[in-house]
């Protein structure tokens, strides 16, 4: 287990929302390569802070009024949740960016 999960909009205030530790959102589409590229990464950070934090992955076709309600122009984009509230993010493909502000929220 650890495995980044995928999220649907349903779910968020269950899995982001009341979330009890950091959340990390990935915002991506089947169709762009620098998600495909990043999704291997995504899945082991979510394996690295299994416990932590977690790891999610929301397929902006499929799930088009959250992508909209965060704003959401480009994939990949990352976003990062503590207590409910976005506090930070990241564009692109950048698994390093992505850790560093992941350990920051989970002070480690």
């Amino acid at each position: 287990m650890g495995a980044a999960k995928s999220l649907k909009t349903a779910d968020w205030d269950r899995e982001v929302v009341a979330a009890t530790m950091p959340v990390v959102v990935d915002f991506g589409a089947t169709w762009c390569g620098p998600c495909q590229s990043l999704a291997p990464h995504l899945d082991k950070i979510a394996t690295e802070f299994a416990g932590k934090a977690a790891v999610f992955k929301v397929d902006v076709d499929d799930e088009g009024d959250l992508a909209a309600r965060f704003g959401i122009m480009s994939v990949p984009t990352i976003l990062f949740f503590k207590g409910g509230k976005k506090v930070d993010s990241v564009t692109g493909n950048q698994p390093e960016a992505i850790k560093s502000k992941l350990r920051a929220l989970v002070g480690g």
